[in-house]
């Protein structure tokens, strides 16, 4: 996981949050319906690490949202990397 945080990072994470805050629930809640230490919660919603595809389908399934909710808004910019080759291109 990546220690300095990404714009798609902080999208995802903003995304997670928003949906548990819909249901009304905490991030200890969401930890123990999904399986996944609180604390990488904490570092998902915070935009301090990128979750995997598998944990994304976790939390998704936790907050009973689609995967895609999730990610909706998500663009290829948003990555670090794919942002720096743009600019170097362009």
């Amino acid at each position: 996981m990546p220690r300095v945080p990404s714009a798609a990072a902080a999208h995802i994470g903003k995304r997670i949050a928003a949906a548990r805050a819909s249901r009304g629930v905490t991030q200890d809640w969401l930890a123990v319906e999904s399986g996944i230490d609180s604390s990488n919660i904490r570092g998902y919603e915070s935009g301090r690490a990128m979750v995997s595809v598998h944990t994304l389908m976790r939390i998704a399934d936790a907050l009973d949202v689609p995967p895609g909710d999730l990610l909706d808004g998500l663009t290829l910019d948003l990555f670090d990397e794919v942002a720096a080759r743009r600019q170097k291109a362009g």
